[in-house]
């Protein structure tokens, strides 16, 4: 986004970019719409700064989904930054849906083609041995083609790895890229389908449950903060009686502290009604 919002990444510490941007609120469908408008109808880049900002937990969130690939966490999150970028720049206010669920598209895609431009280069060759034999047998394939056994021996001999490693390479090395998303239409080929088209989610709508992780996440950030602000007696009360799975009795408790089971009940419900008013804070 031309003159858009300046999306700083981790210089030191990863973790640290991570814990700032979840510290800043979701915002609300009513200042989400707000913003939109306002970059919509008066190209405002403050707006646009807000809705990028306050939405790139989600972006991580779904960049953790892609950590199997042995690409780095932080080149995924910035490629889903600009992805999320894009989405921002052609949000429409008016689609009525929430920007999240129309930006989770243009996130996945930017990751996708990082994947697709990285990821065979990475898994060809991942530990050293690895390595020796990728850039040797590169240059002996070229003379020699296809190894019978007495070239799979000496090129392990001589390499110092064993002959199972110099196949397995070889093997990775006459192997060829497949797309995983959908190839163009041919009317000369017959049916085929790409990994992309094989996959099946059952898993629902991928905004819906972003926001209802990050939301599941809020609160139990909010619950320990109520339950460190509570004195010792009573936070050591509502655990017991709520979050342990054994739960003790009022009079199992009553009887440790030396007070009525009635009063450990009044301990309980003050305890209660300050944790709902923290997490409605």
């Amino acid at each position: 986004m031309k003159g858009g919002p300046h999306l700083a990444m981790p210089v030191g510490s990863l973790d640290g970019y991570i814990q700032a941007i979840t510290r800043l609120p979701v915002l609300d469908a009513e200042e989400e719409q707000r913003l939109a408008r306002d970059l919509r109808d008066r190209q405002d880049l403050e707006a646009a700064r807000k809705l990028v900002m306050h939405n790139l937990r989600f972006v991580v969130h779904i960049a953790r989904g892609y950590s199997g690939y042995g690409l780095g966490l932080g080149d995924l999150i910035q490629e889903g930054n600009i992805g999320l970028m894009k989405a921002v720049k052609r949000f429409d206010p008016e689609m009525g849906v929430r920007l999240i669920s129309f930006a989770v598209h243009w996130i996945r895609a930017e990751i996708h083609e990082f994947i697709l431009r990285n990821w065979r280069i990475v898994k060809v060759a991942t530990t050293k041995a690895q390595r020796k034999l990728f850039f040797n047998l590169r240059s002996a394939k070229q003379r020699l083609g296809w190894f019978n056994s007495e070239e799979v021996n000496a090129v392990a001999d001589d390499l110092g790895v064993t002959p199972a490693q110099v196949l397995e390479m070889e093997s990775r090395l006459a192997g060829q890229d497949v797309s995983f998303d959908p190839a163009p239409a041919s009317d000369e080929d017959g049916p085929s389908l790409s990994p992309a088209e094989t996959l099946i989610d059952e898993s629902g709508d991928p905004a819906e449950r972003l926001e209802a992780d990050d939301w599941a996440a809020h609160h139990e950030t909010r619950l320990h903060s109520g339950l460190e602000a509570l004195d010792p007696r009573s936070r050591d009360i509502v655990a017991r009686r709520w979050l342990t799975e054994q739960k003790a009795t009022l009079h199992e408790l009553a009887a440790e502290y030396g007070i009525s089971a009635e009063r450990v009940r009044q301990l309980e419900s003050n305890a209660m009604r300050k944790l709902r008013a923290s997490l409605a804070a």
